[in-house]
């Protein structure tokens, strides 16, 4: 008789957004929002190209800031932690359970070097929302908040690639900042539409798969 793999569930809650699941499929943990699957700790070669890729293009900046939109299952931030380059990190997430599966549960095996590293801050919050009313500025925005701009976790999420949303990303970096976007699949039509909101060098990297459409990054510069 054959065997199913089930995912068993570790944790389910209700957010403020709509149900957030923790599962442990195998030796991998996965996060489900609102039955959609978005990130496990499989792999995290994008979520490091995403960081990466920032950094290479804030050429010859000491310590520059950054702004992870998303703490999902910790690689981003991880990684940026891991490299002294990276002066303060801000990691801003809007569902409460993902931040105390990073403090006190399962994914704290990924995180909790970086968490407690000084130049980390984890602020509570919806990104729309937060790039809207925040004083901070930044020197880098890396954003994996959603599947990529064609298909985004929630309909408000969708205001973040508009040219609005643009908008509110560049007035939160420095001139000569760097956004940096990740997504399951290329879209010409951000690009487009990163140039149209007033960005430079704007280009995308591509992330092999093991099949399928490869993850892409888009990266695009503040003038100034």
């Amino acid at each position: 008789m054959t065997t199913i793999d089930v995912p068993e569930v570790i944790d389910r809650r209700e957010g403020p957004y709509g149900e957030v699941v923790l599962r442990r499929h195998g030796e991998l943990l996965q996060i489900i929002a609102n039955g959609c699957f978005l990130m496990d700790t499989s792999d995290g070669r994008s979520e490091r190209l995403l960081v990466d890729a920032a950094l290479d293009a804030l050429t010859g900046r000491f310590q520059p800031s950054v702004l992870i939109g998303g703490l999902g299952v910790g690689f981003s931030l991880a990684h940026a932690a891991a490299n002294p380059d990276w002066g303060a990190i801000t990691v801003v997430e809007r569902e409460p359970a993902v931040i105390d599966w990073h403090r006190a549960g399962p994914l704290a095996a990924l995180s909790a070097e970086a968490l407690a590293d000084p130049r980390t801050q984890i602020v509570e919050a919806d990104l729309v929302a937060y790039l809207d009313e925040t004083c901070a500025t930044f020197d880098a925005l890396c954003l994996d908040i959603d599947n990529g701009p064609d298909w985004t976790v929630s309909d408000s999420n969708e205001t973040l690639y508009s040219p609005a949303g643009l908008a509110s990303c560049a007035r939160v970096l420095n001139p000569g900042g760097v956004l940096a976007v990740w997504s399951a699949r290329p879209s010409p039509e951000f690009e487009e539409t990163l140039g149209n909101a007033g960005f430079h060098q704007v280009r995308t990297e591509e992330i092999p798969v093991a099949r399928g459409v490869p993850d892409v990054v888009h990266l695009a510069v503040r003038p100034g």
